[in-house]
């Protein structure tokens, strides 16, 4: 039988129909989903020379990673003082203002880290050994430092970590530093802060510490000193935006995921109430889960993995002052935590989005599926 032409476009449109639904279609990324909340989500990136297997935009493999799931890019270490002040008289800023470029080039957003880690381990060679023969000598040191930093980048750069780790966890004191005994401690947080909104006064200002909710139960005196140090900054007048939680959430315990929680959530959401009850925002700025103690199994292991860290951004996503999340890492094969604290058994950490292939896993599902829950909660 001979078929008329609009018996053939017809169809020859059911079968470009049929193709289609045929045709694998790509899952929403994780800032999409994170986006109908009214949020945005993110991760770190290195810098690594061309062709070398690394957690860096210069690889394809995990460019494309990034491409595909991310809005917000971190350096995870090419804008601190080990990188671009390696002498005290000159700066080095080669290897971030390639993330730069890539960020930009591609439409990134792009966060600071950090204009100061407080920890002398932390601190160039150079700057360890200085004897400071005055508070003025230490102050143009930093002032110089962070209107070096802000001015090159502009408003390329969204978000600074101004400060980071400022509180010593086992006292909840002030870190005791050559930089803070020459200016003092609450001096140099205010300095920072107040030349940075001066140099940047656009970006949002954060206060960036190695905080997770399992601190709250096992080390108290870092979460107090947290909250006397924001205090702090509210009644001197300092500015200062947000908190930044880093969030390493740690499965340091042989104990199932619900008892955890169930000892984690409550003085969590006691020490968050604080915090935003201060008017500070909230950002999750290096989110990644230690799987230390988890079984060696992977499907156990990742399930593990998945539960505790859903149960954890359900928490976070709770409150509307957190806007930003962002993963410290998109792939298990690049993660900083092998090397921080490797697993007994010797298998890479599972801490992160995607495996070692690259490979969505179900901690990725978990966070689709806690962004989509509080998009609806949202809306």
């Amino acid at each position: 039988m001979k078929l008329t032409r609009r018996q053939a476009l017809a169809g020859g449109a059911a079968m470009l129909a049929s193709s289609a639904l045929a045709r694998p279609v790509a899952p929403a990324s994780l800032d999409a989903i994170a986006g109908e909340g009214g949020r945005r989500f993110g991760s770190a990136v290195a810098w690594a020379p061309p062709g070398l297997d690394a957690g860096s935009f210069t690889n394809p493999r995990y460019a494309a990673l990034l491409e595909a799931e991310c809005a917000l890019l971190v350096p995870e270490n090419q804008l601190k003082w080990q990188w671009v002040r390696r002498a005290p008289d000159s700066f080095d800023f080669r290897a971030f203002d390639a993330i730069a470029d890539y960020a930009t080039g591609r439409g990134f957003k792009l966060r600071g880290h950090t204009l100061f880690w407080t920890p002398t381990k932390w601190y160039p060679k150079w700057l360890a050994e200085m004897r400071f023969g005055s508070a003025a000598e230490a102050e143009r040191l930093l002032t110089n430092h962070v209107r070096t930093v802000c001015s090159r980048y502009g408003d390329r750069i969204y978000s600074y970590d101004v400060v980071n780790e400022a509180v010593q966890p086992e006292t909840g004191k002030l870190r005791d530093t050559n930089v803070t005994r020459a200016l003092g401690g609450e001096a140099l947080l205010d300095l920072m802060f107040h030349t940075a909104r001066e140099a940047a006064p656009h970006a949002q200002l954060v206060y960036n510490d190695y905080m997770s909710w399992e601190r709250t139960h096992d080390d108290k005196r870092h979460i107090k000193g947290v909250l006397k140090l924001l205090e702090g900054l509210r009644r001197r007048g300092t500015p200062v935006d947000a908190l930044g939680v880093q969030s390493h959430i740690r499965l340091l315990e042989k104990a199932p995921v619900a008892e955890i929680v169930r000892q984690s959530e409550k003085p969590w959401r006691r020490f968050l109430d604080e915090v935003v009850g201060m008017g500070y925002q909230l950002v999750i700025t290096e989110f990644d889960v230690n799987d230390h103690e988890a079984p060696t199994a992977i499907l156990a292991r990742d399930r593990m993995v998945a539960d505790y860290g859903k149960a954890y951004l359900d928490v976070m996503l709770g409150y509307p002052q957190l806007q930003d999340v962002l993963c410290w890492g998109m792939c298990d094969r690049y993660s900083w935590l092998d090397g921080f604290d490797p697993r007994a058994d010797e298998t890479l950490k599972r801490g992160t989005p995607y495996d070692a292939n690259f490979a969505p896993k179900p901690l990725r599902t978990a966070m689709a599926a806690d962004f989509a829950q509080a998009g609806s909660r949202h809306v």
